[in-house]
């Protein structure tokens, strides 16, 4: 292909993954304004209420393994029409668990529905598989942005959504489950029917033809501590993600108890975790923008620095609604995204093409991992302390983000390779 045709594929490929990544992200910002209340009102016990969320977490992290692996042999596509069926059958099972008020089949359901998350983080990465190394960040933006739709109009649709299940003779709160699954299998056929041809498979073609125009041998498939060991720029990258992602869902996934506890209302829950998504996705071409051009570790840095900000505010915020707990959500979502954009980007930029779905699938293994054991920590946290005492632990966990950042900065990445 030439150079201005892989251009056109881009764009072509960008425009697809925009679309389902809207789609995935509806379905699943619509279930987390919910998960912990039903979890509560299923279970009857308010530290077990952050465990469905937990167990989408864990879902997710085990789904990106695996994922990235089915990616490498298979192409993105099948890995993501695969991940979204898993997750809308996940959002069906939540529904079931919430109708027959078993607790049981509600987290079982918030684990196959981590699989939706997972094919969402994924699709950030086929953003870069055509792009050109100085337009990584972007791309990575551009896919992320595109999750600002749904996830801020999924918290807004859970009253109607409830009322819908309520009209269907199912609990309220199951609605919003209900409307995961319908939006999650549309963005499966949007990639089955549109991703052609594959971006990663392609990708791979020309890098082989390259290679063989200049003759190179083909070298050792090394494993993830490998090439950790060899570039610690990858390791630093984890770091970082991982570290923002536990603080952004600890923080997260309490708040709509937090403020339920204060008597408010569940519109305004929804509308408050829609702010903090908002934040999460809506700035992030800026965050591309600022990678591309300023660096990937001076906005890893800034990232770190908001969601520092963010924990002191939603520590000190009081229960229920207010302005505090708004802003507070906002920045944590603005940091998160920071901290993505320019982590993700310094992953691609330190892996050659061949072991990169190996080292993302890896990487995004670690990061929610981290974030299911502090968000499953999160609940103890509150039950036995304070939602303030939470985000203090939280804004601990930031030293690995600031830490990551001053290494990068000591010890740069590489020029990013194509």
């Amino acid at each position: 292909m030439t150079p201005p045709e892989v251009a056109q594929l881009q764009r072509r490929t960008l425009r697809v993954l925009v679309a389902s990544q809207a789609l995935g992200g509806l379905g699943i910002s619509v279930g987390i304004a919910v998960a912990a209340v039903l979890a509560r009102d299923v279970s009857g016990s308010e530290a077990l209420a952050g465990l469905v969320q937990t167990a989408q977490v864990v879902g997710t992290a085990l789904a990106s393994y695996l994922l990235a692996r089915l990616m490498g042999r298979h192409g993105r596509r099948v890995g993501m029409v695969t991940g979204y069926a898993i997750g809308g059958a996940g959002a069906l099972t939540c529904v079931l668990g919430g109708a027959v008020g078993s607790y049981p089949v509600l987290v079982l359901g918030g684990l196959l529905l981590g699989a939706t998350g997972a094919t969402n983080y994924q699709t950030r990465y086929a953003a870069t598989d055509l792009a050109e190394p100085d337009h990584r960040a972007r791309a990575v933006a551009t896919v992320m942005w595109a999750t600002t739709f749904g996830a801020v109009l999924g918290p807004n649709l859970v009253g109607p959504a409830g009322a819908a299940a309520v009209d269907l003779g199912l609990p309220r709160l199951t609605g919003a489950f209900l409307l995961s699954a319908v939006v999650v299998g549309l963005a499966a056929v949007v990639g089955l029917v549109l991703l052609r041809p594959d971006p990663l498979q392609t990708a791979l073609a020309l890098a082989a033809e390259d290679a063989a125009t200049r003759d190179e041998p083909a070298g050792e498939v090394p494993g993830f501590l490998e090439l950790v060991r060899r570039t610690p720029a990858i390791g630093w990258a984890v770091l970082a993600m991982s570290a923002s992602h536990a603080v952004m869902v600890a923080v997260m996934v309490m708040t709509p108890l937090h403020m339920d506890h204060g008597g408010a209302e569940l519109e305004l829950i929804g509308l408050v975790i829609s702010v903090h998504v908002l934040g999460m996705y809506f700035f992030s071409p800026a965050m591309g923008w600022v990678a591309d051009h300023a660096g990937r570790t001076p906005l890893l840095g800034l990232g770190g620095v908001l969601l520092l900000v963010a924990c002191l505010l939603a520590g000190l915020s009081p229960e229920g609604g207010s302005l505090v707990i708004g802003v507070g959500l906002l920045l944590l979502g603005v940091g998160w995204s920071a901290c993505t954009v320019a982590a993700s980007t310094l992953l691609t930029d330190a892996t050659p093409i061949a072991h990169r779905t190996r080292v993302q699938g890896s990487a995004d293994l670690v990061m929610n991992l981290s974030a299911a054991v502090a968000g499953a920590a999160g609940g103890v946290v509150v039950d036995l302390t304070s939602y303030a005492v939470l985000n203090v632990f939280a804004a601990l966990l930031v030293a690995g983000v600031l830490v990551a950042a001053v290494r990068l900065r000591v010890r740069p990445v590489p020029a990013p390779i194509s």
